[in-house]
């Protein structure tokens, strides 16, 4: 069969999730750019989540599993998981993991971009927190941010554009905790309405605790509602179900475009002046990886040959606290009420480089609380509806997440041996919890320990480095100033090809201990602002 041939347009950009939608929309419109997006997966659609489904938590054990290697949608692609204790977690489709996320939205810290210098540890980026603060703002601006500005443990920033999620019967008395001990908190941001607003017509969350199957409501924050609608606006041509399988280089070393499969399996080219790689740091290291030519037999842009090297995830501890009073936790957002940053910044007294965030939960409801919830234990037998009795609705967790450094051997590779359905390579993943993380996570279950029992419960749980948590994808193509040492430069820029962009996760040079949707978009606009200056 012929392959199809398009016209070229000045930017491509590959994934429809957190950054290709806002580079999508900062690099369209009024610039007079031509755009087009390859999605691997569909357009989402709000009333087929599983969220007023009575059976909702089930569904989130099987066809919603934010697992792909569990779901396995007709877009999703096997993951070989075996080497490591933490399962990737993603979604493919227009919005990307937006999708199926909690909607936590903290920004990093001015010290995350700077670790060597103040800590000794790991590298400094090549930008400052300073140079991502604008489009740290555009984007809580388009996206619409519950929360209250003026957290102490944070430089100020501007305030947020719907009140704060309530913090619950849980949440109240763990924050009651908080200031008996002495230790900062302050309510989440989280990228979720709390009240209709805008041009989006997006209703309020209305607390019915599934908000990580996708939101009926549209008060998520998920980029097929905020970004995608505007760029569509503007002129981006978006195409779902085109798997992307080569990004092609031309006999000087530039990109020249894609190939990728239609879902009726027809092969397309589409040239461009500038591609642009949105596709988390899993997805981004295959594509790169597979995309091997005489000029890059190690893969495209991987000369350093760190293409897939120091994978960080936020290895977690989860705390959960057992109490008399009935909290009514499954109720509203899961994960963001509040969080605790009083040991996020480097203690030598501690032991370890670096910090964590205490991040609360609440619980769950009826039938993922029989199954284990976030670690209570309900075993099955004679006793199993007395200990469900003792502990549903009644329990309030802290999340100890911890600041993963980067490792080499920490890595995605891709298999040749074994091709999957659409030719491409398998994709594999080996990672282990360095030794900094695990005295961080040791450390942060103590003092989790403490605030709970401070809070008045009276039983403890503790789920240690739960499986299905490797949901914060980061560093496998690596920001730096030396081509030796990373694969892209300060605006994502790779420093093989010129004209080739990754604007995701991938291109961390440390975690933090924060979720990084926030800066992934920050990151990503700051680079849309660039490659319009080079295509002008």
């Amino acid at each position: 069969m012929a392959t199809e041939h398009h016209d070229p347009v000045d930017v491509l950009v590959v994934g429809a999730g957190a950054s290709g939608a806002a580079v999508a929309w900062a690099t369209s419109g009024d610039t007079g750019l031509s755009v087009v997006c390859l999605e691997r997966g569909r357009w989402p659609d709000p009333f087929l989540y599983p969220t007023t489904d009575p059976q909702w938590e089930i569904r989130r054990q099987h066809d919603f599993n934010p697992n792909p290697n569990v779901r396995r949608w007709r877009e999703d692609y096997p993951i070989d998981d075996v080497d490591t204790p933490i399962k990737p977690i993603l979604h493919n489709g227009v919005g990307g993991s937006t999708v199926m996320w909690s909607a936590h939205f903290p920004r990093f810290h001015p010290s995350d971009f700077r670790t060597k210098t103040l800590d000794g540890v790991a590298d400094d980026w090549p930008i400052t927190y300073e140079d991502l603060e604008p489009f740290y703002d555009m984007n809580d601006e388009i996206t619409g941010v519950a929360g209250i500005h003026g957290d102490p443990a944070n430089p100020p920033r501007s305030p947020r554009q719907t009140p704060p999620v309530p913090l619950g019967k849980g949440g109240e008395l763990l924050t009651a905790a908080f200031d008996r001990l002495g230790w900062h908190w302050w309510p989440s941001d989280v990228a979720t309405n709390t009240r209709p607003y805008g041009e989006d017509n997006r209703g309020a969350c209305n607390n019915c605790g599934g908000m990580e199957l996708g939101c009926q409501q549209l008060a998520k924050a998920s980029t097929d509602i905020t970004y995608w609608p505007k760029a569509v606006r503007n002129g981006v041509e978006l195409r779902t179900e085109a798997r992307v399988t080569e990004v092609t280089v031309d006999e000087d070393g530039r990109v020249s475009g894609a190939r990728y499969w239609d879902r009726n399996g027809t092969e397309h080219f589409q040239p461009a002046r500038v591609v642009v790689l949105g596709c988390n740091a899993i997805g981004t290291a295959r594509l790169l990886l597979a995309s091997r030519s005489e000029r890059f037999p190690g893969g495209l842009a991987n000369t350093s040959g760190l293409v897939g090297r120091n994978l960080m995830h936020h290895p977690l501890v989860i705390v959960v606290g057992v109490f008399e009073e009935l909290l009514e936790g499954w109720k509203g957002p899961s994960a963001c009420t509040f969080m605790s940053q009083e040991f996020y910044e480097t203690d030598p007294a501690r032991g370890y480089s670096r910090g964590y965030t205490l991040q609360a939960l609440r619980s769950h409801g009826p039938a993922i609380t029989a199954l284990g919830g976030f670690g209570t234990t309900v075993a099955w037998g004679p006793d199993h509806h007395d200990r469900f009795d003792e502990v549903f609705g009644r329990t309030a967790a802290l999340c100890v997440i911890a600041e993963d450094l980067p490792e080499e051997h920490n890595r995605v590779y891709v298999d040749f041996d074994r091709l999957v359905g659409d030719g491409m390579p398998t994709v594999v993943l080996e990672y282990t919890v360095g030794e900094n993380s695990r005295r961080i996570l040791d450390d942060g279950a103590e003092k989790a320990k403490q605030l709970l029992w401070e809070a008045g419960a009276v039983d403890l749980m503790i789920n240690d480095l739960p499986s299905q948590s490797g949901f914060h994808l980061m560093g496998t193509a690596r920001m730096g100033d030396d081509p030796a040492t990373s694969v892209v430069n300060g605006w994502g820029e790779t420093h093989d090809v010129e004209n080739l962009f990754v604007v995701d996760g991938s291109v961390f040079v440390t975690s933090a201990s924060v979720n990084p949707t926030s800066t992934i978009q920050a990151i990503a606009l700051r680079a849309a602002g660039h490659i319009i200056e080079r295509l002008r």
